[in-house]
């Protein structure tokens, strides 16, 4: 089992981790990557990378062959598959054994029982382990399982069997939206894990989710080192995790470690797997997965426990007995993560893609930032949207998270859309600050969806200001030289300068002035005075006499701008330039670009407001298309198996007359 180098089978700041850790133990780390991730962190890192195909997943890191065949071309010992992709693929892990190859993770038989959730589910009622009761049989036919819905009582989760990640998951509060969501769950799951197999379960509402970090070697040692909070999430993926619990007594610790412990021996598990469970106000806990893989979330676990989870996970697969005892695991201080997503929450948490103009990752005491990104990068549609994982760890709760939403304001990248703000927000909740977030935080802080943020008129001027100076700059660039004291001077009265900007579809029309030391602008019935200094890559920005620094940038018409937690982009709109932001009336473009799953409405069909009339999958989730407005489909400008662009026309509606 001894290798000297390893192939990660992964992208992103994922594969950028592990690829440190190897490197710090003196191993050589390959990259795969495709010719969209070409210049991403993670390829100039590594000793050695192989392209291994364009963009989409299916003919690149989800391709085994193509796995393996970079690592049989570049001597690689073994393969890290880090988290998604195959990395809880039982088959791949089998080809690379097959291979003469070593997985750095657990046996394939380990995978397979637990990724699937029927027979994990079944496996741990055996074991004794507290389970949810529901649905875990054969018979997937839709009368079978409407059935057991029944037996089980609503609300219920329907859950693919064989995912994760909250794709193919819908939670049933009606009856009459059973049949729907099991026609959703099942396609989810089929094209993000190659089977429809779904489970039913009760819904607990409300716990938290509390996972536990378990190690084994192959020298039957099984260990925990800690559980992680993991309770604020928005459509079942985690948001912001944390170790340890902030209810965690250590007789509750010692429950769960000890049934997390047995969940592992009970598929004698190697390496590093998490045993993920519901926990109730009672203090009850119930069996919800194993993931039999690294998780997103490992670094809270390595702050609180001082331990390299990836240096583990290789010394385990080399053969080496685990580096700690059970007596030897101790969780010092706090640690909080964000998930640092290219999404925009105001708008249903829909995934976005675009350039990273400028990126610029927190530094400080207690602050780590794991990204898989570069500025220059294009984010594409094809994988998921998370950019970064922003973590602070500090000796109580509260100074990390503190230190973490300073984190997350000084942590910048312009020219996507992310959920920055949105992060910073929900670290700021009284009852997140309190300890006591459970999975229906969010719904309940915002029942009608995050609402977007209303822009500050200093913010407008702002914008304006940072146009006008790159104005200024690109004229003086092409002048004599003039004196610092003749800038903005001029014999004659100044008229003013109207500007006109755009932030989707809000119009803001600014009046500015030149003066020595900067500009006056007006937005509306605001008057501000404002200075710039650019400095060290940001600007020093003095607005009627307040300063702080900001991140900004203006490429072409738009301008970026980072102040705090907030992150505009805004565009100068010119004489003769369309105004028209997004379709009106019963136009239907694509939110994002995708692939169009299904197409459910044709030509003459009649449609109510509200019902769904295609599935777009657009980095690993599906997003229905609903229609605007009550009326007859005029016409369909795509088809399924269609890839197409964000703001690409879909459907035409003709509305119903009043």
């Amino acid at each position: 089992m001894s290798f000297d180098t390893i192939l990660i089978a992964n992208r992103g700041e994922i594969a950028a981790r592990i690829i440190r850790s190897a490197q710090a133990i003196g191993l050589r780390a390959v990259a795969v990557h495709t010719v969209a991730d070409a210049t991403s962190p993670h390829v100039e890192l590594a000793d050695e990378a192989v392209e291994i195909g364009d963009g989409p997943v299916g003919s690149s890191y989800l391709d085994a062959c193509k796995i393996l065949e970079a690592a049989r071309a570049t001597g690689a010992g073994a393969i890290h598959p880090g988290y998604g992709f195959l990395s809880e693929n039982a088959a791949f892990a089998e080809a690379v054994e097959a291979a003469g190859l070593t997985f750095i993770g657990p046996r394939p038989e380990a995978i397979r029982a637990m990724g699937n959730k029927a027979e994990a589910k079944r496996l741990m009622i055996a074991a004794g382990v507290p389970c949810v009761p529901g649905y875990e049989g054969a018979d997937q036919s839709d009368a079978v399982l409407t059935a057991a819905a029944a037996e089980i009582g609503l609300p219920l989760m329907v859950k693919a069997a064989a995912g994760g990640g909250g794709r193919g998951m819908r939670l049933v509060q009606r009856q009459e939206d059973l049949a729907d969501a099991l026609a959703l769950a099942r396609s989810e799951a089929a094209n993000a894990f190659g089977s429809d197999e779904l489970i039913l379960e009760r819904a607990v509402i409300a716990p938290r989710h509390v996972e536990v970090q378990v190690f084994a070697d192959a020298h039957g040692s099984v260990i925990h080192l800690g559980e992680r909070d993991c309770s604020v999430q928005r459509r079942h993926q985690k948001v912001v995790e944390e170790a340890p619990c902030p209810v965690m007594t250590p007789e509750l610790r010692d429950r769960m470690g000890k049934a997390a412990i047995e969940a592992a021996r009970a598929v004698d598990y190697r390496g590093a797997g998490t045993v993920e469970f519901l926990l109730d106000d009672s203090g009850e806990f119930y069996f919800l997965e194993m993931n039999t893989r690294l998780q997103v979330e490992h670094p809270v676990t390595e702050m609180v426990t001082g331990l390299d989870l990836v240096a583990m996970q290789i010394a385990v697969a080399q053969g080496e007995p685990l580096p700690v005892t059970q007596e030897d695991v101790a969780l010092t201080g706090h640690a909080i993560e964000v998930r640092l997503y290219a999404e925009d929450p105001a708008n249903g948490y829909l995934p976005a893609t675009g350039p990273v103009h400028l990126w610029r990752a927190a530094e400080g005491e207690g602050i780590r930032v794991d990204a898989g990104i570069r500025e220059g990068q294009e984010i594409s549609p094809f994988y998921d949207p998370m950019l970064a994982k922003i973590i602070a760890h500090g000796p109580a709760r509260e100074i990390a998270r503190a230190r973490l939403i300073k984190a997350v304001e000084r942590t910048v990248l312009l020219g996507c859309v992310t959920n920055a703000r949105f992060l910073r927000d929900v670290l700021a909740l009284d009852v997140f600050a309190a300890g006591e977030a459970r999975t229906d935080l969010l719904d309940n802080t915002w029942p009608d969806g995050v609402p977007a943020v209303d822009i500050a008129p200093r913010h407008v001027a702002l914008a304006g200001a940072l146009i006008l100076q790159a104005d200024r700059q690109a004229a003086l660039s092409r002048s004599g030289y003039v004196a610092p004291d003749q800038l903005g001077w001029c014999s004659a009265p100044q008229l003013p300068s109207v500007l006109t900007l755009a932030l989707g579809e809000e119009r803001y029309e600014l009046r500015a002035t030149a003066k020595p030391e900067g500009w006056q602008i007006r937005v509306g019935d605001k008057t501000f005075s404002l200075a710039l200094q650019h400095c060290g890559g940001q600007f020093r920005v003095s607005i009627d006499g307040q300063r702080e620094e900001i991140n900004a940038l203006v490429r072409g018409h738009d301008v970026f701008l980072a102040s705090g937690a907030d992150r505009i982009a805004m565009r100068r709109l010119r004489a003769g330039r369309s105004d028209a932001m997004g379709d009106a009336g019963g136009m239907i473009s694509a939110p994002m670009p995708g692939l169009v799953l299904e197409m459910r409405a044709g030509p003459g069909d009649q449609v109510t407001k509200g019902d769904t009339l295609a599935v777009l999958e657009a980095m690993k989730m599906q997003h229905r298309i609903t229609a605007p407005i009550t009326g007859t489909v005029r016409a369909v400008h795509t088809a399924a198996g269609a890839q197409i662009a964000s703001g690409d026309a879909m459907i035409e509606i003709e509305e119903d007359a009043a």
